[in-house]
């Protein structure tokens, strides 16, 4: 028995680290696959939380003791399944809106997955350099600095990160502390220790079982603590709202002959909603420029100003240069115009342009010569209160939600979903904006063409929702907060030092005790 025991401490050591004898890399390659692949069934619309942390603890537990090559190999691999489970709705976009055939439809999910994947493949080059001592460690921060760099590169894919997975969980309550980058570090940190504890267990080493059970001890236990804890309290105003679905066909939406009986759709679903403090409806409702909607806006801004409402709709706009822009208005009781200032790439902007635009139709899709807004824009209000807007995609960016409008009473997103089709998508873009409300403690409201339409309160918890792919209206209460969380005033920053920190000094330590060799 101490002869077996040995020679199981000669292949994982306390600290999981293993030589990986009899365990090759065409045996890990596809366990990594597969790893990856189970990451996205602890989103939405799945939601089995548990299956991040197996992900998670998967990828560790196959790097453990590999050659630096097969260390990046095996996050491709990882990154491979990731991609490829969790961004399949892309296919819907190519294929049923994009006019590609179901083989090049499939072919260029492909290739975007593979790019994508190589995301992980820097991971696990960078974390072949950091040493082995601190492998857990290294590890959990790489995996934020991986999170944070893909909100940015290239304009960004802040998509399937860890920490959504956590909404209807007790960790969710450390988001308003951390935001959504910081939890994912921690769950990380929660799936390597689980490894690590199950390692020692089976080494029988007491010694090994300290730090991770004290680590998720101590996390867990604040997390529920933090369930009676609030740093935003309600006001006591409550504004009645009501958001239209119109369900509107994106094939046809666009044609000239559409925009008379869009119009038409979407007042006769909100004919019984005047009076209601907000009416919203959703990205690009309204089909022709707003300089072109003249004969339109005007009188529906004077039937709301009779009715005490404000009704914010979307509709495409032109600067001065006349470059198109993705905007939303604010007409009857309240104010102002915002112009989007992420843009979703091919939907609403030709990467490549010259090479790329009119190869195939998904590269030359209506409205997809827009051009970013301005970054300052003056806030849209509902009477004298300030919205915080985002279009669509933007509602994926952390920091551009939190920054965008200063101690806001709400959060508006709009958004024009049919472009995910009957996918995963949708579910994914709800379960990011219900995080939005839950980093800045306050309530958000979501108006979308097809669905999920839905009013989330200030802990990221729906309280309603229409079903998708029927015309509707979404009536519900918004309670106004005051107070902001730590993460809406500081954002990711201070966090980054910190993983830069702990980064930097592993890769000291660990060149410091080579050189000692």
């Amino acid at each position: 028995m101490a002869e077996a025991r040995e020679t199981r401490s000669a292949s994982v050591g306390i600290s999981g680290v293993s030589d990986g004898t009899g365990f090759s890399l065409l045996k890990r390659m596809p366990l990594a696959l597969l790893a990856g692949a189970v990451f996205p069934l602890g989103l939405s619309p799945y939601e089995v939380w548990p299956c991040i942390l197996i992900s998670v603890a998967g990828l560790f537990w196959l790097i453990q003791g590999t050659e630096r090559r097969n260390m990046i190999l095996i996050h491709y691999a990882f990154g491979t399944g990731f991609y490829g489970v969790g961004v399949s709705w892309v296919y819907f976009s190519i294929h049923d809106f994009g006019g590609a055939s179901p083989l090049l439809a499939g072919l260029l999910v492909l290739l975007f997955v593979l790019a994508l994947a190589l995301v992980f493949a820097l991971q696990g080059w960078l974390l072949s350099f950091l040493g082995r001592r601190w492998l857990w460690l290294s590890f959990a921060c790489l995996w934020f600095a991986r999170e944070w760099f893909v909100s940015w590169f290239l304009t960004g894919f802040p998509w399937l990160y860890a920490g959504y997975g956590m909404i209807d969980t007790w960790y969710a309550a450390l988001a308003p502390l951390t935001g959504v980058l910081m939890l994912g570090f921690i769950v990380v940190v929660l799936a390597v220790q689980i490894v690590l504890m199950l390692q020692a267990a089976w080494l029988r080493s007491v010694p090994g079982l300290v730090l991770p059970l004290v680590l998720i001890g101590t996390v867990t236990a604040m997390s529920f603590g933090l369930q009676f804890y609030s740093p935003v309290s309600d006001t006591g105003r409550v504004l009645t709202v009501s958001l239209v679905q119109g369900n509107v066909d994106q094939a046809t939406k666009w044609s000239r002959a559409m925009v008379r009986p869009i119009l038409n759709r979407y007042l006769g679903l909100s004919e019984t909603e005047w009076g209601r403090d907000l009416i919203v409806w959703p990205e690009a409702a309204v089909t022709v420029f707003r300089e072109q909607a003249g004969g339109f806006l005007g009188p529906v801004g004077e039937r709301a100003t009779a009715a005490g409402s404000a009704l914010l709709l979307g509709i495409p706009d032109r600067d001065a240069e006349g470059h198109f822009l993705n905007s939303a208005t604010v007409a009857g009781n309240g104010s102002g115009t915002y112009h989007k200032r992420r843009l979703v790439p091919f939907g609403e902007y030709v990467p490549l342009e010259s090479l790329l635009r009119g190869v195939i139709q998904f590269f030359d899709l209506p409205m997809s010569h827009n051009v970013a807004g301005p970054a300052g824009q003056a806030p849209l209000f509902v009477g004298e209160l300030p919205l915080s807007l985002s279009i669509c995609y933007e509602v994926v960016y952390p920091d551009l939600v939190r920054a965008t409008v200063a101690d806001p009473a709400l959060f508006v997103t709009i958004s024009n979903d049919t472009w995910f089709g009957t996918s995963i998508g949708p579910w994914q873009h709800l379960q990011m904006a219900r995080m939005r409300a839950l980093e800045n403690g306050r309530y958000m409201v979501r108006a979308t063409n097809n669905g999920v339409t839905a009013v989330i309160d200030d802990r990221g918890r729906i309280q309603a929702q229409l079903p998708q792919f029927e015309p509707g209206v979404l009536r519900g209460e918004v309670r106004v907060m005051e107070g902001t969380t730590l993460y809406n005033r500081t954002g990711q920053l201070p966090w980054l030092i910190l993983i830069a920190g702990m980064i930097l000094l592993i890769g000291y330590r660990g060149r410091a005790r080579q050189d000692r060799r």
